[in-house]
């Protein structure tokens, strides 16, 4: 209780309210690289021994001044760590733990007249203290989104150091809770970047095709201050747009303009370079432009119908496990999907890195994007619920100039109740203020099965845009013979995706179609299920559950499980298995269909 009532108390520190959209155009130092590092269970760095919150903490960064001195820690002689980066994959012991590390950084850094300076972080997680030199700048709560603050004023002539203590406890209240299905990754696992710009500088935009139409581009530049009649411009070099614009009171300036640009599909994925400009401040973009909407049970790209091709994907990189937080590993797993011949990933279960969701744009991938709601959330307690619609925020602000991103996800396979249905609908109601060119899912459940009908009723379903829902029939229930005869009941005019299916193999592991852990029995698995939706109206789209085999401290069977999660198509050293080829060869005639028509 002493732990949480100092966690609500340190939240009164706010962030900057700056968003630093498309953060890599602008002028940054990064931070980068080998932090020190002092792991702290007991958080003796940050309570007193009668556990009140200590105002001589590590943050301090204290030294010894003399041989008499008794200071029981040191940054310097600390080991290092690599930032960005887990802390349970760089040390073995660290492997199974969750609670504080202290991080510390030293840089160098020269005020410049007429500049701001901000700290900014990718992703911390999952909740962390940021200190500058001493002082206790703001605090952030979640794993997933990025956050900045403003240390214009704080930041000293020459040398300067940032020590932030990181943890990683799971807590009921969290989002996510104490209970998922992945890997509880802890530290500061995504870049640190000092950001310069001007004292007035164009710190958000949106540039994309209203609702239903093909013939006008719109959107708005704002400013970090609501200042009025700053000369501001838009540029779109191969459509020959250039718009300049004034700022009103608010400091935004919006902009409407006729044009046709080439749009963006998997088949073409068609970006333009746009240019942003605030005098001498000029941010640089890739954007496309498109149209996603559905009509009775389609989906629609552009007008045309389209059957989302997809794979699920978790945050884990290939080879080496962690979080991955490089555009190489991003891109090797998207190449993945590429190579499955999806044209959509489920981005699951939290809000990918920047360059993922970049990557996948340029690819020509749809993206489906999820904050982490999931499974046993306190729906009733309001701090979880503005914990929830601030990292949906967070992620539709970082995102919304992504044309790829198709599907804001606001929660998976969360347990129907009246408290969880206004807690999601007011999630719903929020995407939908905040954006209406995209559309609004979830991945819901089988609501139950009576004699071989499977029904799916969902009070959520008038929210939504897709009846989006997991089913592991042959694997969490009943056979893989079951999916030959199964009926569906999914009364609603609107089309259905299936979010999650699969089972577990262990790559290599071979026997008969009816064995558990073999590939032979996923592939007979993926066959049959594929059968299944493919009879039933409005089936459109997939994303099997899951790439790639991810750690997960849930499963536990030894010589087959060994703390990962097997659902993978392929291997976490990059195999595939048998059942990667069924579903290749599925969307290949999906695909082969579609172009028929």
């Amino acid at each position: 209780m002493l732990v949480l009532l100092a966690c609500i108390s340190a939240l009164s520190l706010v962030k900057a309210d700056t968003i630093l959209n498309n953060v890599y155009a602008r002028h940054t130092q990064s931070l980068n690289g080998s932090w020190n590092s002092i792991v702290d269970p007991f958080d003796n760095g940050y309570y007193d021994y009668r556990l009140n919150v200590s105002n001589n903490g590590f943050f301090k960064n204290q030294k010894a001044k003399s041989k008499s001195d008794l200071v029981e820690y040191n940054f310097d002689t600390a080991p290092l760590i690599k930032v960005p980066g887990d802390w349970n994959t760089q040390d073995d012991k660290l492997f199974f733990y969750e609670g504080s590390v202290w991080y510390k950084k030293d840089f160098n850094y020269t005020p410049k007249p007429g500049t701001k300076a901000f700290l900014y972080f990718g992703a911390v997680n999952y909740f962390c203290n940021v200190y500058l030199n001493g002082e206790q700048i703001g605090t952030h709560e979640g794993g997933f989104t990025p956050f900045n603050f403003d240390v214009t004023n704080k930041l000293k002539e020459g040398s300067n150091f940032v020590i932030l203590r990181v943890n990683n406890e799971r807590k009921p209240e969290g989002v996510p809770t104490v209970n998922s299905d992945w890997w509880n990754y802890g530290g500061i696992t995504r870049d640190v970047l000092l950001v310069e710009t001007p004292d007035v500088f164009v710190d958000d935009y949106l540039v994309q095709l209203p609702k239903g139409s093909y013939d006008k581009v719109e959107g708005y530049v704002q400013l970090n201050e609501k200042k009025a009649g700053v000369e501001v411009s838009v540029e779109i070099p191969e459509l020959k747009i250039q718009k300049k614009l004034v700022t009103d009171i608010e400091g935004k300036a919006v902009f409407a303009l006729k044009a046709k640009p080439k749009l963006w599909s998997p088949e073409s994925p068609k970006l333009y370079d746009v240019i942003i400009r605030n005098g001498e401040d000029v941010l640089n973009d890739k954007i496309g432009f498109r149209q996603i909407e559905t009509q009775g049970k389609s989906i629609l790209l552009n007008g045309k119908k389209t059957f989302l091709r997809g794979i699920s994907i978790h945050e884990e990189a290939p080879y080496r496990q962690g979080r991955v937080f490089s555009k190489e590993e991003s891109m090797l797993l998207l190449s993945w999907a590429k190579e499955l011949g999806c044209n959509f990933v489920r981005l699951a279960h939290y809000p990918h890195n920047e360059f993922m969701v970049r990557a996948a744009e340029e690819m020509g991938l749809m993206v489906w994007s999820e904050i982490p709601v999931y499974w046993t959330i306190h729906w009733s307690n309001p701090d979880t619920y503005k914990n929830a619609s601030t990292q949906l925020n967070d992620m539709m602000e970082r995102d919304k100039n992504r044309c790829g991103i198709i599907i804001w996800s606001v929660a998976n396979e969360t347990p129907h109740s009246d408290a969880r249905d206004k807690f999601l609908a007011d999630l719903a109601a929020q995407v939908r203020a905040k954006d209406n060119t995209r559309l609004l899912s979830m991945a819901m459940e089988v609501t139950g099965t009576k004699g071989n009908v499977s029904q799916v009723k969902d009070y959520m379903s008038k929210y939504v845009d897709i009846i989006s829902f997991n089913n592991y029939l042959g694997w969490y229930g009943g056979t893989t013979d079951d999916c030959k005869t199964r009926q569906w009941d999914i009364p609603y005019d609107k089309p259905f995706f299936i979010s999650e299916f699969g089972g577990g193999a262990l790559q290599g592991k071979h026997g008969d179609k009816t064995e558990r852990w073999t590939e032979e029995y996923q592939e007979e698995l993926y066959k049959n299920t594929l059968d299944m939706y493919n009879r039933v109206d409005g089936f459109a789209g997939t994303s099997p559950w899951i790439l790639m085999d991810f750690r997960s401290s849930r499963r536990q069977l030894n010589g087959i499980q060994d703390f990962f999660n097997r659902k993978g198509v392929i291997s976490e050293r990059g195999m595939k298995k048998k059942a990667f080829y069924v579903l290749q060869n599925f969307y290949k005639m999906k695909k082969e269909q579609e172009l028929k028509h």
